[in-house]
């Protein structure tokens, strides 16, 4: 991260993801969660589903929506998530790439939505 100082107050400016930017484990795949929760809360707020509605549809607890929607998601994978998108009638496509030279430790994860 950058450290800039402006009027005299130390500045760090953001990587891109807040959890990296934190130290926490598995950043890269927080990151993911999070935009993919977004994604999820966004099409049962278009719907003017409630919490309970949309958790039938879902297959999940009304409770466990809440937790998610909310960022609390370690408890639910990635895979669920993307189910919950297919199940709320959104195509998901992942395509597997080469790396690109720059990246010395390997790939990376990126969430595109159409």
């Amino acid at each position: 991260m950058k450290t800039r100082v402006i009027d005299g107050i130390e500045i760090e400016e953001s990587s891109g993801n807040v959890y990296a930017d934190l130290d926490m484990p598995d950043a890269d795949g927080m990151l993911i969660k999070c935009q993919l929760s977004m994604k999820i809360e966004e099409i049962i707020k278009s719907r003017r589903w409630t919490q309970q509605q949309a958790a039938e549809v879902l297959g999940m607890s009304q409770p466990k929506l809440s937790k998610m929607l909310r960022g609390q998601f370690r408890g639910i994978s990635q895979a669920k998530m993307l189910e919950c998108l297919n199940l709320l009638g959104r195509d998901v496509q992942i395509v597997v790439g080469p790396a690109r030279p720059s990246r010395a430790r390997g790939g990376r994860l990126d969430v595109i939505f159409a």
